[in-house]
């Protein structure tokens, strides 16, 4: 029954992460265990590279110290401070895109976004609070511009005289 009882008490585990190369993760546990050569089990769709220090909730199949699984690496250090409800992706210098309650997506990012594709669509206004560069083509329906229609669809007054205004 000892026997059994040993294993039970080694079956999960929890340290600091070492180093983390090739789906697999070095972790100090209790008493400066290190253990070498264990799985990073990553969600499907997500991928991270966690900072050395970072806590490591590992599982032990069997109770066997010689094969184990890193199933959460999490790290205190960066997490961000959410309201209920709230999801977030983030890094260590602290960008992020957090999905708000309430409908509101935000984004910050310290240098700049990429969206790499074909067509980026917005279904309805966009406001921008900086200046718009635009490097290609560019087609508009109506323009106006300090409050007047600046567009093909405006026209201009002739004051009989010839010159219009």
């Amino acid at each position: 029954m000892q026997h059994v009882w040993n294993r039970l008490q080694l079956l999960n585990a929890s340290g600091s992460l070492q180093l983390l190369g090739g789906g697999k993760v070095q972790v100090k546990v209790m008493d400066d265990e290190i253990l070498t050569n264990i799985d990073h089990v990553m969600p499907y769709g997500f991928s991270h590279s966690p900072r050395a220090g970072a806590k490591t909730h590992l599982i032990f199949p069997s109770g066997d110290r010689s094969y184990g699984v890193a199933m959460v690496v999490g790290d205190k250090r960066y997490e961000m401070t959410l309201q209920g409800g709230e999801v977030a992706l983030h890094n260590d210098v602290g960008d992020y895109v957090c999905i708000k309650t309430g409908g509101v997506i935000e984004a910050k990012a310290s240098t700049k976004v990429i969206a790499d594709t074909p067509l980026f669509e917005c279904t309805q206004n966009c406001k921008i609070g900086g200046d718009l560069e635009v490097v290609g083509d560019t087609t508009l329906a109506n323009v106006t511009s300090n409050g007047k229609d600046i567009s093909d669809q405006h026209t201009h007054a002739d004051d009989g005289a010839g010159i219009v205004n």
